[in-house]
Formats: C-alpha cells, sequence, structure tokens
C-alpha cells in the first residue's frame, strides 16, 4: 500500500497492514509517534476506517476531544490491527489468481466492526 505523505521509514523491512475503526460519534486523531524518524497522524472521522502500513512495535495513539485540547483514549499496538493474514490467505486460496470478488470478501470481514 502506498503511504505517500509520511511513509513507513526505508530502514525497516517488515512492514504491516493495518486497519483501525472509528466506532464513535466523534472525530479522532490516530497518531504513531513511538518509531524513531517517523511520525504518522491522520484525522479518522466517525464510521470511518483508517487503512494504512506500519511497522510491528508501531503504537497507535488515539486522541479524542478539541483540536486544541486533545485527549489521549486509547494506545493500540499495530499488530492487533493487522490485516494483511486474511488477504494473505485469500490470495493464496484463489487458483486463477487475483480474485477481487474474494479480496474484498476477505477485506469485509477483516474490517468489520463487531
Amino acid at each position: 500500500m502506498a503511504q505517500i505523505i509520511d511513509p513507513v521509514p526505508t530502514d525497516k523491512s517488515v512492514r504491516i497492514l493495518c486497519c483501525y475503526v472509528n466506532a464513535t460519534s466523534k472525530i479522532q486523531v490516530a497518531r504513531i509517534t513511538n518509531i524513531p524518524g517517523w511520525y504518522f497522524e491522520r484525522v479518522v472521522f466517525p464510521g470511518q476506517r483508517l487503512i494504512f502500513e506500519a511497522v510491528p512495535g508501531a503504537m497507535l495513539e488515539i486522541h479524542c476531544g478539541m483540536m486544541a485540547s486533545a485527549i489521549l483514549s486509547d494506545t493500540i499496538p499495530c499488530d492487533r490491527l493487522l490485516i494483511e493474514d486474511e488477504l494473505d490467505a485469500t490470495f493464496e486460496s484463489s487458483e486463477e489468481g487475483f480474485n477481487s470478488v474474494q479480496v474484498r470478501q476477505a477485506f469485509a470481514a477483516a474490517t468489520s466492526v463487531e
């Protein structure tokens, strides 16, 4: 996945594909600040799915509230937001190669809110 703004540091060989869902009715700010040489920040609107690349040790911070007084409400290890395994399994199970229907189904299953 291309992350043109704030790409994952090039010295990190392992990258994971992650998904965070804002299941609240408030705007949130998602940040990763614990990886040296990399700062990741995105606004996540209510109900939005944020798909991003990270490194296994990254911690996603979720901030809520007004921008001037944002409060850290949660910190989630990015390896708990991993969606790559489900997509890889779909690609491997398709005998005809890329099957977009199966990929969409796997993506929907991996990112659905429970």
